[in-house]
């Protein structure tokens, strides 16, 4: 039995799926006043427009807060790191840390996205920024 939850694209999100099978990462951008959200939603929170489009991510972004994460009935083989990572762009998303030392974890730390086949599912992960993160 697979450990991850194969996600049901709907309507409001299939653009994301798939733009994360091609290896990017997108968000919608509200069309009338320019603000990007995340997760997907039907009408824009600021203007309350409808219209949408999409912008791409660089996938680049700081931690802004994290935890490791234990699984209530059976033992992880290796620590699970969920952190809520703001991006460059402004928009604050949660995925996993991947092969980080938790003793250099901090807040503020620079990481850049990685998307990664997970029991047969693409999902955005984040690995420390090797470049500094500028």
């Amino acid at each position: 039995m697979p450990s991850v939850i194969p996600p049901t694209p709907t309507l409001d999100d299939q653009f994301f799926w798939d733009a994360i099978a091609e290896g990017r990462l997108v968000f919608q951008r509200c069309a009338e006043c320019g603000v990007v959200r995340h997760p997907p939603a039907p009408m824009c929170g600021e203007c309350h427009s409808v219209e949408w489009d999409t912008q791409e991510s660089t996938g680049r972004g700081h931690l802004y807060t994290w935890i490791v994460s234990h699984h209530p009935t059976k033992p992880d083989a290796e620590p699970r790191v969920v952190v809520l990572v703001e991006l460059d762009e402004g928009i604050r998303f949660v995925a996993n840390l991947l092969g980080a030392d938790i003793d250099a974890i901090e807040n503020g730390m620079r990481v850049a996205l990685t998307i990664e086949d997970v029991d047969g599912v693409l999902l955005p992960q984040f690995r420390a920024a090797t470049d500094g993160g500028a």
